[in-house]
């Protein structure tokens, strides 16, 4: 398992050179801050616009949850789904410790890395 833990500023600046065959598990939160999604993709930027966009009916439109807060990038999509689940499987707390060490503010960081 490759699990990037530089900092979000640098997985950012490194998104763009990141090529296809990446994976990415992702944290969603909604605009209260008090509905998380955890899911997992292949193309990180396209995925967060299909969720801001609502093109997918399903709980994050029903919710409203659309904010991206948090990001892992791995080679393998096999252990992206192994941590996929690992975290679905944790407790609140645990989700909201591991976004606050990398993000406190919860900022969307989707503007971030669609734009680099």
């Amino acid at each position: 398992m490759e699990v990037h833990h530089t900092s979000l500023r640098a997985k950012r600046s490194n998104l763009y050179n990141i090529s296809m065959r990446h994976s990415y598990v992702y944290i969603l939160i909604n605009e209260t801050n008090t509905v998380l999604y955890i899911g997992v993709t292949n193309n990180l930027i396209k995925r967060i616009y299909q969720h801001k966009m609502k093109l997918a009916s399903g709980f994050t439109s029903k919710y409203n949850v659309n904010k991206l807060i948090y990001y892992e990038i791995y080679e393998d999509i096999t252990e992206a789904i192994k941590r996929e689940k690992q975290l679905k499987g944790g407790s609140r707390k645990k989700k909201i410790d591991l976004i606050i060490k990398s993000n406190p503010n919860f900022t969307d960081l989707y503007q971030e890395i669609a734009s680099s």
